[in-house]
């Protein structure tokens, strides 16, 4: 993937992603009606929805790479926390499906006896679990390499089905000890790890809309680029700002009052270069030149 670019690494991850979940979910449900196990089915409806979830992500990522317009002259980032917050909404809604089925075969008990689920489901289970932990894996360190939120939203998917299917095992397990109740009340619990990772998602994407600033860390970092660079006096701010998974950055710099236009104007680009060049994540820049203050007599003799 070293030559790829970022659309096509987050593209080729999202097939794989659809072809593992949709053979993991065929084999689920399958394991879940010959097993008789509710939280099996209900962790295969979780795959299958995973299915839908990427189709979100990649449509989002492809927008989101889309050239600057007329209409967006500043790029099409945002569609990406777009596509995770659509896929936050259907995450939520899958869960709580989930959960409602659940709790209806425990309030139904006494007039429909519970089935104690057979081996196959435990299969499933531990199947599920190692196979949801890879994909997560290796969509996350796709994610983190080419800052991709959306992708990322998809890499909690699949941990949130792993998570799902610890708590199918645990059901099943339980409800072939004697307890068939713990087999629907997996499905609860099952739903609850789906909601949470819903919340997380959505929350992430809001903020990232809403021109939250970046990170302390990396707003300290350039503001120490800025003041290193020739002619710069001091750094009077450094704002910052996310939009989608990129960075804007304004930054106000002093340099000697008395300094020809042209000599500021390069402090500046210089400024601007730098930051640019050490923050991949930086999409535009602004550097902002101010005269520094001078020392009056009053201050040099105050000085000496």
């Amino acid at each position: 993937m070293a030559n790829k670019t970022n659309e096509q690494i987050a593209m080729h991850v999202s097939r794989v992603s659809i072809a593992g979940n949709l053979l993991l979910s065929l084999f689920k449900l399958v394991a879940g009606l010959l097993a008789h196990s509710g939280a099996m089915i209900s962790d295969a409806i979780h795959s299958a929805s995973d299915v839908i979830s990427t189709i979100i992500v990649m449509v989002g990522i492809r927008m989101s790479n889309k050239a600057s317009d007329r209409d967006h002259q500043y790029g099409h980032e945002r569609m990406e926390c777009v596509a995770a917050i659509l896929l936050s909404i259907a995450l939520g809604a899958t869960g709580l499906g989930i959960g409602a089925s659940g709790l209806n075969k425990i309030l139904s008990a006494a007039e429909i006896p519970l089935t104690v689920p057979g081996r196959l489901a435990l299969a499933a289970a531990v199947i599920s679990i190692l196979s949801k932990e890879l994909m997560y894996q290796y969509t996350r360190f796709a994610a983190k390499r080419i800052r991709s939120s959306a992708l990322l939203a998809d890499a909690w998917h699949h941990r949130s089905d792993a998570l799902s299917s610890i708590g199918s095992f645990i059901g099943i397990f339980g409800a072939r000890l004697g307890f068939p109740v713990l087999d629907p009340l997996a499905s609860i619990v099952i739903c609850l790890f789906i909601i949470k990772a819903a919340y997380d998602i959505f929350r992430d994407a809001i903020s990232k809309m809403t021109d939250r600033a970046a990170d302390e860390k990396t707003a300290h970092r350039i503001l120490e680029v800025c003041a290193v660079q020739e002619d710069v006096v001091a750094v009077d701010s450094v704002k910052t700002r996310l939009f989608g998974d990129r960075i804007y950055v304004d930054v106000e710099i002093a340099v000697d009052g008395s300094m020809p236009l042209r000599q500021a104007h390069a402090a500046a680009e210089r400024t601007h270069d730098a930051i640019e060049k050490q923050f991949p994540a930086v999409k535009h820049c602004m550097v902002h030149v101010n005269p520094a203050p001078t020392l009056t007599e009053e201050d040099d003799e105050y000085l000496l």
